[in-house]
């Protein structure tokens, strides 16, 4: 820290550079132009070079000033993240961010129980299935999918990665299924999935399906709605599902799941460990998992070997 040259003088520069014009930068920092040509020549002779071209009348970026500015720029910008990271903590705004299928099928049908345990955390939820950063102090706590380890994080097993094909009673009437080998001549879909092909393993059918062209979708959500209109059989996850499962809605024909060695993780920085907000939805979290145990078959809540 010794090293570095006065934080008023890099100011000056970050704005003076961003804008190529000492006037506006001084009307942005609250400052005279004078004081602003002051910082900026202070922190040249700090660093023995010029950061400015000054040509009749007006200012560009050197050489040196256009490699230096990037870095300054993020500098204030990640200084600027932290403290909006700990205004948010402060007023207890949560931001959760899951992918599109557990977030949607699961997680949003029972947040409002958190919100209203606790009436004083605001809750933001964002559904993606990109990976999304957890260092920038926008997004607090995520539910993950993986091997449960990730540089930085400290990551809670939640459950097994589980799939089975669930469709509607008619679409099971319609297409006469009664096992697992009727499933190859209906509307599968995303049916080259190789999730497909792990669970007609699991059934004990050898040889893979052959390919076929069909429907693909991006979520179960999409997927689910798609059955619902009477069109086809996906591989979904039955825990998402559990109450359209249990008054008939949609149907499980088969119990055969298919539990690859992927798990969801509930994941948040290693040092906000303590945090209020994340604890509190941490422990609400496990709780509501525990009481799925009576309603789910005991595998998913293993951790894989």
């Amino acid at each position: 820290m010794n090293q570095l040259p006065p934080l008023t003088a890099i100011r000056a520069f970050e704005a003076a550079g961003r804008h190529e014009n000492f006037s506006r930068a001084a009307e942005e920092l609250g400052l005279t132009q004078a004081a602003i040509s002051y910082q900026i020549r202070q922190l040249e002779d700090r660093v023995g070079k010029p950061l400015f071209v000054r040509e009749k009348g007006r200012v560009r970026l050197s050489e040196a000033g256009q490699r230096l500015l990037p870095a300054v720029s993020g500098g204030f910008a990640g200084i600027a993240d932290a403290f909006e990271a700990l205004r948010e903590d402060d007023a207890e705004i949560l931001s959760i961010n899951a992918a599109m299928s557990v977030g949607g099928a699961w997680l949003s049908s029972r947040i409002g129980r958190f919100q209203l345990r606790y009436p004083d955390i605001a809750v933001r939820l964002s559904l993606a299935n990109e990976l999304v950063d957890l260092t920038g102090g926008h997004i607090d706590v995520a539910v993950r999918s993986g091997a449960g380890q990730w540089d930085g994080l400290r990551s809670d097993f939640l459950f097994r990665q589980h799939f089975s094909p669930i469709c509607t009673a008619e679409f099971i009437e319609r297409n006469a299924i009664s096992k697992p080998e009727d499933l190859l001549e209906t509307n599968r879909l995303t049916p080259n999935d190789g999730i497909w092909n792990g669970w007609f393993a699991s059934a004990g059918l050898g040889t893979p399906p052959p390919s076929r062209l069909g429907v693909v979708m991006d979520s179960q959500m999409q997927e689910a709605n798609a059955i619902l209109g009477g069109f086809g059989v996906a591989m979904l996850t039955p825990l998402f599902w559990r109450t359209d499962l249990q008054t008939g809605r949609l149907v499980q024909p088969f119990e055969t799941l298919y539990v690859p060695r992927v798990s969801h993780y509930l994941v948040h920085p290693a040092g906000r460990v303590g945090v209020r907000k994340i604890e509190r939805f941490r422990e609400w979290l496990l709780e509501e998992l525990a009481e799925e145990h009576k309603f789910s078959d005991p595998q998913i809540w293993e951790l894989p070997e």
